[in-house]
């Protein structure tokens, strides 16, 4: 009995380590997505003026807006793919987390 509840605590603590890894990383690729917006746009805007060719204009227009959609989408992708992955994903990392610390410690 009381082996089994250990191993329940030891599941749920696992658990608990893959939720707050995915957390993280989920949080990282949001902030890594939010911020090319923002400096793609950025740069666009503080070029803009000295863009006198409207060719150029209009390529670096499509070009900007194809880099943002590709890298959201793989992003976006990404993170389905982790939600639905997490516990075979993150718990390898824990695993040789763990295995790391033990080493280092003996």
């Amino acid at each position: 009995m009381s082996a089994t509840v250990s191993e329940e605590a030891l599941a749920a603590s696992l658990n608990e380590r893959i939720d707050r890894m995915h957390r993280r990383d989920r949080i990282g690729a949001i902030a890594f997505v939010v911020g090319l917006w923002i400096i793609l746009i950025f740069v666009l805007v503080s070029i803009w003026p000295s863009l006198t060719n409207t060719l150029i204009r209009n390529i670096l227009v499509v070009s900007g807006i194809g880099v943002l959609l590709l890298n959201t989408a793989a992003i976006v992708a990404m993170l389905r793919h982790y939600e639905s992955d997490k516990h075979f994903i993150y718990g390898l990392d824990i695993m040789h987390l763990d295995e790391m610390r033990k080493r280092r410690r003996a």
